[in-house]
């Protein structure tokens, strides 16, 4: 293509992959091994015993697990050419009676699941809604490992946990079994750009905006998430990077006991921006945006040929007006095109050797504690110490999320904004660098503040991570028991903060994901992401440590630890 200084054989590449990009949206860039994982039993065989409605009821949902057994009225049956399958949502639930009883009530039913030799995975108490009706009733959703439950065990099963609820005064809510697999999710930094920059889409993984795709140099396939920036001394220059102890040593590959650098002559286990599928998208992507820029100059270039000859025919009328505003469009796509070229090619010759790609190496890292403390909660975290060179600190703005270009500024204010009666508490930045600056008390993620247009509360989340970028989820009042079964067999229990998907979009989280941070409108940290449940690479639901707790854990060993300031 004349002037835009592209090789025709790369240009022709970047159509192949853009081809491949467009049919197949999601790319994948982390492992299998990201989260903690036992190997899922292969899935139900097809008997009598399944559910009519096993593989349809769930419809909507990211990983639509299958339904092995729910209590409740039978769904609707349609019938003629209406027939359509019906798509579900997930709801949370705010319930201070159910809420105040729900961790004797859940101890009782996972207990008793134990007893019966069920092979659950995560037990969830939430809502489900259908286009057009309003909320179903609360449901106690238990998640089994794929093959494990015959439908009429979990009859039986449903009928104990209701006489459980029953034993505490508990009516009117539902009992659902489905299957669901739980995991456990050289150069200096690039400057940030604005999002004017061309370059905006595809270069944000390079700079220190978090989101931080990060991996260990020595398990480069467990691809994660940095989540924040922390300080541990008043005194001191030095910066960590905070993100979950499982993303940079994975108990598949390291023992899990206590990690800590003290000296110099200790092996460093560095850690690098980008593994190898994460560096790899960042290509991809740019090649990605390249094919479709050239595809709009030629769109663009056709539209002024249609322009011109309707000028030399005589037919003037509203082409100025027209080539007015096509010409900065063409003109900008061209612009695009040699700029994402430029940096493709930069990224290419000073990025791809993972030794330059290291910014620090792991400090600290407890052991992964299952159901640790008081509060049962998963105690999964790591400290990398920050390589100063990497940093250019003149730009660098510190705890800040980039909301990325995916989702417009004013399409992202209104999913933020669930009540449009109400002030909103959120305001998008104008570079999309989105501060951090507190955190979220515990008792609040119980009983937000905020409510949406029908009154009920609400407490919408924002994570960036490098399997999903950017996403808007709501966070659930009543905690999740988790079951987790570990490599060597043992099965340990724990509490989680349980995140969903937003209506309008698809799942909060991936693999890949783990470790990112988790916060509310107002830009104050609620959780550390450590995984999430679903039967397929998809997760319905997101789980998360409450940030309060871990930043007690975190002080415990270093007393002074805060969060980095932010400066946009």
């Amino acid at each position: 293509m004349v002037g835009l200084e592209v090789p025709q054989e790369f240009l022709d590449l970047c159509f192949d992959i853009a081809k491949k990009f467009h049919n197949y949206p999601t790319i994948n860039t982390s492992s299998k091994s990201d989260f903690i994982s036992d190997d899922s039993p292969p899935a139900s065989p097809e008997d009598a015993d399944v559910d009519p409605d096993a593989t349809t009821y769930y419809h909507g949902l990211p990983s639509k697990p299958t339904l092995v057994f729910r209590t409740g009225p039978p769904s609707e049956k349609l019938t003629g050419p209406e027939t359509y399958l019906v798509k579900r949502e997930i709801r949370p639930v705010f319930d201070d009676k159910f809420a105040a009883a729900w961790e004797d009530v859940g101890t009782r039913v996972y207990q008793y699941l134990d007893s019966a030799t069920v092979k659950w995975t995560t037990i969830d108490i939430v809502r489900f809604a259908e286009p057009g009706k309003h909320v179903g009733p609360i449901v106690l959703w238990v998640g089994v490992r794929p093959g494990s439950l015959s439908r009429k065990f979990a009859q039986v099963a449903a009928l104990a946990c209701e006489n459980i609820l029953l034993s505490f005064q508990i009516v009117g809510v539902e009992i659902a079994f489905r299957e669901s697999v739980f995991r456990r999710f050289g150069p200096r930094l690039l400057n940030y750009v604005a999002t004017a920059n061309p370059t905006a889409s595809v270069c944000s993984p390079l700079t220190a905006a978090l989101g931080l795709r990060i991996a260990s140099v020595f398990t480069p396939y467990a691809e994660g998430t940095g989540a924040l920036y922390l300080s541990t001394d008043c005194h001191s220059e030095t910066v960590y990077v905070l993100t979950a102890r499982h993303v940079v040593l994975p108990p598949k590959d390291i023992q899990n006991k206590l990690y800590h650098r003290t000296q110099n002559s200790q092996r460093r286990i560095e850690i690098m921006l980008l593994g190898p599928m994460a560096f790899q998208g960042v290509l991809t992507s740019a090649m990605v945006k390249i094919a479709d820029d050239t595809i709009m100059v030629n769109y663009y270039q056709n539209q002024l040929d249609v322009l011109k000859n309707r000028e030399e025919s005589g037919d003037t009328d509203g082409v100025e007006a027209e080539r007015a505003v096509v010409e900065p469009r063409l003109r900008e796509a061209e612009a695009s095109i040699k700029a994402i070229n430029k940096f493709h090619s930069d990224v290419t010759k000073v990025w791809s050797q993972e030794n330059h790609r290291v910014i620090g190496h792991v400090l600290y890292a407890p052991p992964i504690t299952v159901g640790a403390g008081s509060k049962r909660y998963t105690e999964d975290w790591a400290l990398i110490e920050l390589d100063c060179n990497k940093i250019g600190w003149a730009n660098f703005k510190g705890n800040v999320i980039d909301l990325g270009t995916e989702i417009t500024p004013g399409k992202f204010t209104s999913m933020m904004d669930p009540d449009p009666t109400a002030p909103s508490s959120f305001n998008y930045p104008y570079d999309r660098l989105f501060p951090i600056q507190g955190v979220v008390p515990d008792d609040e993620l119980a009983r937000p503040r905020m409510h949406d247009a029908n009154g009920e509360p609400c407490l919408l989340l924002i994570k960036n991570g490098a399997a999903t970028g950017t996403t808007i989820g709501r966070g659930t009042g009543i905690k999740s028991f988790v079951r987790d079964y570990s490599l060597d067999g043992t099965e340990q229990t724990s509490m989680e903060f349980a995140i969903l998907g937003n209506d309008r979009t698809a799942a909060f989280s991936a693999r890949g994901d783990s470790g990112a941070v988790i916060v509310d409108g107002k830009g104050r940290v609620a959780a550390l992401l450590t995984g999430g449940s679903g039967l397929t690479e998809s997760t319905d639901i997101t789980y998360g440590t409450p940030f309060e707790w871990l930043l007690e854990r975190i002080k415990a060993k270093f007393p002074n630890a805060h969060l980095y300031p932010s400066m946009a």
